[in-house]
């Protein structure tokens, strides 16, 4: 089962430099780290999720869906646990869950689902070979740029065993949709080790593949086909650093007057 994100599509983010999308992914999660509103975070989620559909790439976004419900339901029980507030919301049994708690828990979700989404953006639209390329014409040694093009490579290969392990175990009998979501995932849990067991094995022969081949990190590289900035690059760069300099000018202009209002 194949379960690569990339989505092999003939779109202007497709035929951007991998270094712009590495770059611009990089100033999108600064820009989410800059706010803790709910509000201008879900602003930014909306901007993502639309060079998404530009894209193309929801269908990827999709297969990944119970990540992001678990990642913001994760966020919305454990922070209010964690942050307080003045303003009372509810009271439970001598818990008290504050107002600004939930809207702060609603903002990490929404930060950490906005962390997945433009991680998409980067995968769906960029092959793996230009991923560790770019990487490396933008400094990064090589040893670290292969061993993450190495892990992108394996996290497709691992979920498919892991689907296929699934399905084998269905159509033997095994029942995964009956009794509560708790029983339910309890039923997972065995399939932990032959998962663990096909990692190994597969790390075993990658290990032995790259050994046969005379595999060494301090070798010097060439590429095949080296990436080049275009006018198009340049033109999404500049745009993501004024809206990155803008969102910082309003996180500083708000904090400030936060501050003074605090003092008042």
């Amino acid at each position: 089962m194949n379960l690569s994100l990339y989505q092999d599509k003939d779109t202007w983010i497709h035929r951007l430099d991998p270094r712009t999308k590495i770059t611009g992914i990089i100033l999108i999660f600064a820009m989410c780290l800059c706010f803790n509103d709910p509000i201008y975070i879900a602003i930014l989620t909306l901007g993502v999720l639309f060079i998404l559909f530009f894209a193309r790439s929801l269908k990827s976004l999709w297969t990944l869906r119970y990540i992001l419900i678990l990642l913001f339901l994760f966020s919305m029980i454990i922070w209010p646990f964690f942050v307080k507030g003045k303003t009372v919301w509810l009271c439970i049994k001598g818990f008290y869950i504050h107002k600004e708690s939930i809207l702060y828990a609603i903002a990490m979700g929404l930060r950490l689902s906005t962390f997945v989404m433009a991680g998409m953006i980067l995968i769906s639209t960029t092959k793996n070979e230009d991923i560790t390329n770019g990487l490396i014409m933008m400094g990064l040694p090589y040893p670290i740029a292969f061993a993450i093009s190495t892990a992108l490579r394996l996290v497709p290969t691992f979920a498919g065993a892991g689907a296929t392990i699934v399905q084998a175990q269905i159509s033997r009998g095994l029942d995964l949709e009956s009794k509560n979501i708790f029983k339910r995932f309890s039923k997972f849990i065995p399939f932990a080790v032959p998962i663990f067991i096909i990692a190994i094995r597969y790390t075993n022969l990658l290990s032995m593949a790259l050994e046969s081949r005379g595999f060494s990190p301090a070798s010097p590289r060439t590429m095949y086909r080296r990436p080049y900035m275009k006018k198009n690059d340049w033109i999404v760069l500049i745009s993501l650093l004024i809206v990155f300099v803008i969102i910082l000018y309003i996180r500083i202009f708000l904090q400030a007057g936060i501050v003074i209002k605090d003092r008042l």
